[in-house]
């Protein structure tokens, strides 16, 4: 090999040696609303009586859920499929923070809260505000909900959005897990979450 093309040759493989290749963006189950204008905090005081904010949270991954303890499918089994997740993530899960925001502040008190959302996993937070806050932040949040079967004035059902937000650990939104997900599901995108740079 002549002199210039040894040379051409040892540069290329240096430059070839010297590049990275680009970090490949996480494949998610649930659906990728990273940069939605939406969903961008709260503020709520959770079953401790602590009031709290998405900041609070910073350096975990947060799974945030509107719903009501006197449901009796969709708030069960979302919070049972997260606690399954959970237990299938192993020692990362202590990095994950699951919340779940009552729409029925009428009947869920925070006692109500403290015993309901534990019961899943002792991590889970329970959070509630008034009524007119509520509002604005399901607004917010893109949550519709509304009460129907309505037999007396504690006794009724509500109609509600079933999806949960997802927030990486630096707090940005970035996904919305449709209802119904797997244990196994939740757990691969909440380790593709924390595993992020």
């Amino acid at each position: 090999m002549t002199g210039w093309r040894a040379a051409v040759w040892g540069a290329a493989l240096f430059a070839l040696t010297g590049c990275q290749p680009a970090p490949q963006s996480p494949v998610f189950q649930a659906t990728d609303i990273t940069g939605a204008a939406f969903a961008r905090d709260f503020r709520l005081t959770d079953h401790n009586g602590r009031i709290r904010t998405l900041a609070d949270f910073r350096g975990k991954v947060v799974a945030i859920f509107f719903g009501y303890t006197h449901c009796p499918d969709v708030c069960p089994t979302t919070l049972s499929d997260f606690a399954a997740a959970l237990k299938l993530l192993g020692a990362q899960a202590g990095r994950v923070q699951v919340i779940f925001v009552t729409l029925d502040p009428q009947r869920d008190t925070p006692e109500i809260l403290k015993q309901f959302v534990p019961a899943f996993n002792p991590s889970f937070l329970g959070m509630y505000t008034d009524a007119d806050t509520l509002k604005r932040l399901a607004k917010e949040y893109k949550v519709v909900y509304q009460k129907t079967s309505v037999k007396a004035a504690d006794d009724y059902l509500i109609d509600h959005s079933a999806g949960t937000y997802v927030y990486d650990p630096r707090g940005h939104l970035r996904l919305l897990m449709p209802y119904g997900s797997s244990p196994e599901a939740i757990a691969h995108d909440l380790k593709a979450l924390l595993e992020t740079p």
